[in-house]
This record gives structure tokens, C-alpha cells and sequence, in this order.
């Protein structure tokens, strides 16, 4: 059997749901669909709540865990031999999306993870997405080839597959609760214990990109949660890859380092990332700009 997992927070998964049901009835899969609401906002509880009768299990958090500790829980409620995490805000396009997972662990029973990759619309809805749009296309919606080079940087929790006794052994971080690179330090736990990452053709749609001030937040949350692990000397050793953690490790000299440290530069990066169409370089230099802040 297969567990579909979709942790829920302030998002309509009614769409996502029917699409699941639709594919497991027309293509005869043995699945289940399991729902855990992270304390969302009551307007979107109310909107979900149908789906009570809809899927195997909902369970409605009282308080908020955050994005490694739901998952995690999920093990107390799957049933499966594989679980399939999924996004809430993920949008299915191919009515086989299900079945290319289940042919491929038929075809490789030895598979342990296997991340299916993600994809956007083809151009951004308004100016004001276009920089989440634009690193979505150039940094993360590689296809499988380039995906197979660097295999766990690749990794990504919006789409994969999991074997559920290595889901019993690796866990996701319960220390990490924020947004970012809890999904990197995921894949490197699996690195470390030789467990392979399989990667294939099947994306998910990215239903929900941020506007450019959101997404900014979010990024800063994300160095917040890379500093914690890098201040973490039992963990920074496992995200060395990263490119910006390789950068701020090859910072050149210290007035390289104190010009970031002026509020003046962080703030002309972020103005010239909020106006729109820019060269990604410059988000780097933002990242690192922040992440030298929160390092000092």
C-alpha cells in the first residue's frame, strides 16, 4: 500500500484531493490519503473539513509543529510500505502521476527514496512573482539529469517517496521548525547512512508561488535556520555543499565581510530583488549578506 501524506497549513486541498481519489480509482492503486492540519487558520479549516469523509484520515493539530515535526507524524497514522509526501499547495498535471511511482518500485524493489522533481507555470502571473518564479525556474526545477548529478542536493520534500522502514530510521530534524533547508540536512541524514535517492520524471505543480516580499521573508527565515545549523557543530559539517555555505566559508578578507555587515547593503540588494527582473547573483549576495549578519 501506498500513503499519500499531505501536511496542511492555510491552503485549500480540496483540488489536490479529488485529483489523488480520481487517479486511485481510474488506475486501481492501493493508497490511502492521510491529512494532518498544522493548526491552520480557521477559514481554511472550515474549507477542508469536507474532506473528513473524503480521505483514510484527518487529523487537526491544535497547535502549530511545524514542517519537520508533522511530517515525522505521519509515521503514527501511515499504514503503507511507501509514504508519498506531498505539498499541500502542489497542483497534479498527469493523470498517471501516482502510477509512474508505483511502476518504478515495481520495476526497483530495492528503491528506498525516489524524488519525482517540480515545476511552475510557464511564465510568472505578475510582476510582483517574478523572482520566486525565476528561481524556481533557474535553481530548482532541474530536470532528472542534471537532478542525477548532485542527487541530494537535488532533493526536494515537495514530491517523494519513501520506504517506510527508512522513514522509521531517518526523521526529519525536530529541532528545525522554520522554513529552510530542512529538506538539505533531510538528505544528507540519508547520505551519511548510504541510503540512495532515486530521482524521475514525474513533477508536481508549484500551485502557490510568493510575491517578491513574501518570498524575501521566507529567505531570511531560511538563513535563520542555516545559522542554527551551522552554529550546530555536530550538523554543519553535512551542509559543506551548499553553495552558499561553501561562500561564506571562502570569504575573502574582512572588508569583504564588513561591508556586508552595513545595513546599507543589504538593504540596496533587497530594493534591487523587490523591482523584479535581476540577475539571481544578486540573491546570492543578499543570502550571504544575511547569513555573515547572523554568523557574527
Amino acid at each position: 500500500m501506498l500513503s499519500i501524506c499531505i501536511p496542511v497549513y492555510n491552503f485549500n486541498v480540496r483540488g489536490l484531493v479529488s485529483d489523488l481519489k480520481k487517479e486511485i480509482g481510474a488506475n486501481g492503486i492501493n493508497a490511502e490519503i492521510i491529512l494532518i492540519d498544522d493548526a491552520s487558520d480557521e477559514s481554511y479549516k472550515k474549507i477542508n473539513q469536507i474532506l473528513q469523509n473524503e480521505v483514510e484520515n484527518f487529523i487537526f493539530l491544535e497547535k502549530n509543529i511545524g514542517r519537520s515535526r508533522i511530517r515525522n507524524l505521519f509515521q503514527k497514522y501511515a499504514a503503507g510500505e511507501y509514504l508519498l509526501f506531498l505539498d499541500c499547495d502542489g497542483k497534479i498535471t498527469e493523470k498517471n502521476f501516482l502510477k509512474k511511482y508505483t511502476e518504478f518500485i515495481q520495476k526497483d524493489q530495492d528503491t528506498k527514496v525516489i524524488y519525482g522533481g517540480r515545476t511552475v507555470l510557464g511564465r510568472a502571473s505578475g510582476p510582483e512573482y517574478y523572482l520566486r518564479w525565476k528561481f524556481a525556474i533557474e535553481r530548482e526545477n532541474l530536470p532528472v539529469e542534471l537532478r542525477l548529478d548532485k542527487p541530494y542536493l537535488s532533493f526536494q520534500t515537495n514530491n517523494f517517496i519513501i520506504k517506510r522502514d527508512v522513514f522509521e530510521k531517518i526523521h526529519f530534524n525536530p529541532n528545525f521548525q522554520k522554513y529552510g533547508y530542512e529538506d538539505l540536512l533531510f538528505a544528507m541524514d540519508l547520505k551519511s547512512e548510504k541510503i540512495s535517492i532515486d530521482h524521475i520524471d514525474n513533477p508536481i505543480l508549484n500551485n502557490d508561488l510568493e510575491t517578491s516580499t513574501v518570498y524575501l521573508e521566507k529567505v531570511a527565515e531560511s538563513v535563520e535556520s542555516l545559522t542554527k545549523i551551522l552554529k550546530d557543530e555536530s550538523l554543519k559539517s553535512k551542509l559543506s555543499e551548499v553553495k552558499l555555505v561553501w561562500l561564506y566559508n571562502k570569504l575573502p578578507f574582512k572588508p569583504f565581510i564588513d561591508l556586508f555587515l552595513d545595513d546599507k547593503t543589504l538593504y540596496a540588494l533587497k530594493a534591487k530583488l523587490l523591482r523584479g527582473n535581476v540577475n539571481l547573483r544578486y540573491l546570492d549576495l543578499y543570502k550571504l549578506g544575511l547569513l555573515i549578519k547572523k554568523m557574527k
